[in-house]
């Protein structure tokens, strides 16, 4: 007789490709929404497999049912203020943390990572502990919306849905003033072709396609080609808020 839906082999073999999209998608560095759709759906046919197989205990299946709803309780938890100095920190440490990893295009992970994925990447993460650390439900949802939404370096230098506010600031990153600046700023070539975000003390990093890695260098001192085109100035808007 030929397997059926029903059957145990055949739920247990969907079950197990389902779990090998769920880990090959989450490891994989390139960020889209269409990876990140297809991550999602092998995580829901997992489940609907694990609630198959479950058919016939009642205790498990209904441990299955409510996991879902105790993983998405972070998302309704209240809201607080995120403290921008705490996030800022965090975020630019988690930025330094990705140096010297390689420069991949749509790269967002240690395996890979491009000059917009790297500081999009390290304020999701910081978002998330904050979330945790403080267990506020606003840090879990702009992290969910920064992985969902994702942005190139000429999008987030337009304001993508918010995200990022214009400083007013100009010129090239060789002269323009610091003096205005905070860890973390981003500077989005005027071409939108590249984004290199400050760390402080005249530094700055990026994940450099010429270089081939994330490089942190001084502004002032060393010789790199974004140094010398025009960019614009953003602060993300979480660490504008007070």
């Amino acid at each position: 007789m030929p397997p059926t839906l029903n059957s145990r082999p055949l739920q247990w073999m969907v079950l197990l490709c389902a779990l090998c999209g769920v880990v090959g998608f989450a490891l994989q560095p390139v960020h889209s929404k269409w990876i990140n759709a297809a991550w999602l759906a092998c995580i829901a046919v997992a489940w609907a497999s694990v609630i198959a197989l479950l058919a016939t205990r009642k205790r498990g299946r209904t441990v299955a049912m409510i996991l879902p709803t105790a993983l998405c309780t972070p998302l309704v938890l209240p809201s607080q203020q995120v403290d921008p100095d705490e996030l800022r920190h965090d975020y630019v440490q988690r930025m330094i943390a990705f140096e010297g990893t390689t420069y991949l295009w749509g790269g967002e992970g240690p395996g890979g990572i491009d000059c917009s994925g790297l500081p999009r990447r390290a304020l999701r993460d910081a978002l998330f502990a904050s979330g945790v650390a403080n267990f506020n439900g606003q840090a879990f949802r702009a992290y969910v919306e920064q992985w969902w939404f994702d942005a190139s370096a000429k999008a987030m230098g337009e304001g993508h849905r918010g995200h990022t506010q214009p400083l007013g600031i100009t010129g090239t990153i060789r002269e323009m003033p610091y003096t205005d600046l905070q860890p973390g700023d981003l500077a989005v070539t005027k071409n939108g072709k590249h984004i290199l975000a400050y760390v402080g003390d005249g530094r700055w990093i990026q994940a450099d396609p010429g270089v081939g890695k994330v490089v942190t260098l001084d502004g002032r001192t060393d010789d790199n080609p974004w140094f010398r085109l025009p960019v614009g100035m953003h602060r993300w808007k979480w660490l504008s808020q007070r």
